[in-house]
């Protein structure tokens, strides 16, 4: 069949966002955008706006332990699930590449309109959802039936996969990961496609799984998703320890955290940190990252001079001017020079070449 990613536009129109969408919730605009509560009841008009545009709609937190209420989602950064602004959903599915003839399955059903979408793009019967919240799972088979959809909507760890109904031509997470999960490969079959926001540097990450069990693929456009719940999620950690460590930095600040694609991913993978970025203006430039227990804070005053304070057991920001030496070094690669490959045993990030792994 031709190129499906065309079909996308039609499936906007043939599946619309508004009946995944709750009577009330958070919407969250693009990054720097305060959010705001939407009430369909109350404000109409604000509640269609929000779910006719770009917009992130933040429909639990807490994984549903707190009731989702404008009092308390100010309150919390803890959001849980949220129907993605759909931009980042077209462009990940045009990724996917699925039509008719493929085996789809999805890790994260959420509010279930992603799964609607690609049943229109696949059928009904071709599409398998797993969703590990049962809350969530009623909510979104209701969802779907109110639209017309009926994927098999499988309730467990989404890191497991869905045996039973596999081998899959196409499998699609939407949710963050840090470590991909070895059962997704598994169920694919040799030439599928398996597409999923990478956690370890931000990117959306398009694998294709090989005749000997393997994955091999390439990072493209920025995306964060919320992290796979279950046994395979992200460890978190609290606090940063005391006994600070101060020096001056002397290489050029800028350069290293000014993040072009390429850089971000090199300094993803040898440090484990991206720098959040603020204050540029004429007060200078802050610039912050954390790891684990460890933390550095760089601060480049505009006159020039610039001091970094490191604390924990590692000392990030010497990590990260390494990193950028070995970088530049490498001739400033961007981004379609790196690739990740996953294997049984592990998984990697690798430059240039499939077989060497970018860190040992």
């Amino acid at each position: 069949m031709a190129n499906r990613r065309g079909d996308n536009g039609a499936a906007a129109f043939a599946v619309p966002r508004h009946h995944f969408i709750p009577t009330r919730a958070w919407a969250r605009p693009t990054a720097g955008v305060e959010g705001y509560w939407i009430d369909r009841e109350r404000d109409p008009d604000r509640w269609w706006g929000a779910v006719c545009s770009d917009t992130v709609i933040v429909t639990q937190i807490d994984e549903g332990r707190t009731e989702l209420t404008e009092e308390n989602v100010r309150r919390t950064f803890s959001y849980t699930c949220s129907s993605t602004g759909p931009s980042l959903v077209f462009a990940l599915l045009g990724l996917l590449d699925a039509d008719r003839e493929h085996r789809v399955l999805e890790i994260g059903t959420g509010t279930g309109w992603t799964a609607a979408l690609l049943s229109r793009l696949a059928g009904d019967e071709h599409v398998t959802t797993v969703e590990i919240d049962p809350v969530l799972a009623v909510g979104a088979r209701d969802n779907l039936a109110r639209a017309g959809f009926a994927p098999h909507l499988v309730v467990g760890d989404g890191a497991d996969g869905v045996s039973a109904r596999a081998p899959f031509d196409r499998v699609h997470v939407t949710c963050g990961v840090s470590a991909i999960p070895y059962p997704w490969i598994a169920q694919t079959r040799p030439g599928g496609i398996i597409v999923l926001p990478w956690s370890g540097n931000h990117r959306a990450l398009r694998l294709t799984v090989g005749e000997d069990g393997t994955a091999i693929g390439d990072f493209h456009g920025e995306c964060a998703f919320m992290p796979l719940r279950g046994g395979r999620r992200a460890t978190r950690h609290a606090g940063i320890p005391e006994g600070a460590r101060e020096r001056e930095v002397t290489t050029d600040v800028r350069r290293i955290v000014a993040l072009s694609p390429g850089w971000w991913v090199c300094l993803a993978e040898l440090v484990g940190a991206i720098p959040a970025v603020s204050g540029q203006g004429d007060e200078g430039l802050l610039a912050v990252l954390s790891a684990g227990m460890s933390h550095a804070r760089v601060h480049l005053a505009a006159d020039g001079t610039a001091r970094v304070t490191q604390r924990g057991p590692r000392n990030l920001w010497d990590e990260a001017e390494e990193a950028h030496r070995k970088w530049t070094e490498w001739g400033c690669p961007d981004i379609g020079r790196f690739g990740m490959r996953v294997t049984p045993e592990r998984q990697y990030v690798w430059l240039d070449d499939p077989s060497r792994p970018l860190k040992e």
